[in-house]
């Protein structure tokens, strides 16, 4: 089983993560729902001027991750995740305002998982 695992993460690396924007975000980002097209981990968002990221976002299905807020949050959006064995990665404002659903945010984060 290790041996598949280790397979399973070879055959990601080199690859740069990407996040969709799931079906169902508004465009306030009330509701955000962001899709990796990697195996990443503890996903978060930081809104514009905010010194601390929020909780971490909700992952269900696998790779995909959703935030609700009560109140609009500011854009542009930091993003950071994990990666397993690699630690965080941080984006700064990588979300513009208003990103519609299928809208894809390249972060140029070379997956090592």
């Amino acid at each position: 089983m290790a041996a598949l695992a280790a397979l399973f993460a070879v055959g990601f690396c080199g690859n740069t993560v990407t996040l969709t924007v799931g079906k169902g975000t508004t465009s306030t980002y009330t509701h955000l729902v962001l899709v990796a097209n990697l195996p990443i981990h503890e996903l978060a968002i930081r809104e514009k001027g905010a010194a601390e990221f929020l909780d971490d976002m909700k992952e269900s299905p696998a790779m995909t991750f959703t935030q609700d807020s009560k109140a609009p949050l500011k854009a542009p959006l930091s993003v950071r995740f994990s990666v397993k064995g690699g630690g965080y990665r941080n984006r700064d404002e990588i979300f513009p305002a208003g990103l519609k659903p299928g809208s894809v945010i390249k972060t140029d984060i070379k997956f090592e998982g």
